[in-house]
């Protein structure tokens, strides 16, 4: 089943769309970190197939502080700062946990173009609340938005397996942004894989941009994700919507 619950960030509501697997808990959680165009159907559509896989996913609208008033996408995304993505990160982690619904057990973080690069940010952030971190071509790591260090200087908190999603013709990340923090993940030992596609551009996810999807590539990525959390996190095959 999914919805959209109204979760309170300080005083502040915030939309948080939810999918939960049919059948008894526990089960695995995941926080899906919305993309730039935010709470639309291809990142709706991540949380419905992550509950049909067995995960209780949640993705918060990260936007919940702007006006609904037609400004475009890089304006809204240029106005996101690193504090308020982690205390909307940590509100959805609340909520996740009190549902009542299901016991929840151990909790993933995933994120898409720059949501992905928000995962990297909690993954080093929040290092005590997860057990897997998902990063699907995320960019700007290596810059803070806003005070306060760069998702990539948190590398050494990094306290989970992280799996990386790229596609090698994008530019942001480019290709040796992705070899610099993958050799920044082995010097410091930290646990991950690392997958490259060729004939793939950023967002090659994403069904709703017909120039950029690459489906085949796409369902590849996704069985990898997939089978990452099952590995890491545990959860029901047989679990499906209910």
């Amino acid at each position: 089943m999914a919805r959209t619950d109204t979760i309170d960030v300080n005083g502040d509501p915030m939309h948080v769309y939810v999918g939960v697997p049919a059948g008894a808990g526990p089960r695995p959680g995941v926080v899906v970190m919305v993309h730039g165009p935010g709470l639309d159907d291809f990142i709706r559509s991540r949380v419905e197939s992550l509950a049909d896989h067995g995960f209780i996913a949640l993705a918060p609208d990260l936007f919940h502080r702007q006006p609904d008033d037609g400004t475009d996408t890089r304006t809204r995304v240029g106005r996101l700062l690193d504090r308020d993505i982690v205390a909307d990160a940590d509100a959805t982690i609340a909520h996740l946990l009190s549902l009542g619904e299901e016991r929840v057990g151990r909790l993933a973080v995933l994120g898409f173009c720059m949501g992905g690069r928000h995962a990297y940010l909690l993954a080093g952030a929040r290092p005590a609340a997860w057990s897997a971190a998902g990063v699907f071509y995320g960019g700007n790591i290596m810059e803070p938005w806003g005070d306060g260090p760069a998702p990539f200087d948190l590398t050494e908190r990094i306290d989970c397996p992280v799996l990386g999603i790229f596609g090698a013709d994008d530019t942001n990340p480019s290709p040796d942004d992705v070899v610099k923090v993958e050799r920044e993940l082995t010097r410091l030992g930290k646990p991950h894989e690392f997958h490259v596609y060729d004939d793939a551009g950023h967002a090659f996810l994403n069904f709703s941009n017909a120039e950029r999807y690459r489906p085949e590539q796409a369902d590849d990525a996704w069985s990898k994700l997939i089978a990452f959390f099952e590995r890491h996190l545990g959860a029901d095959r047989r679990a499906r919507i209910g």
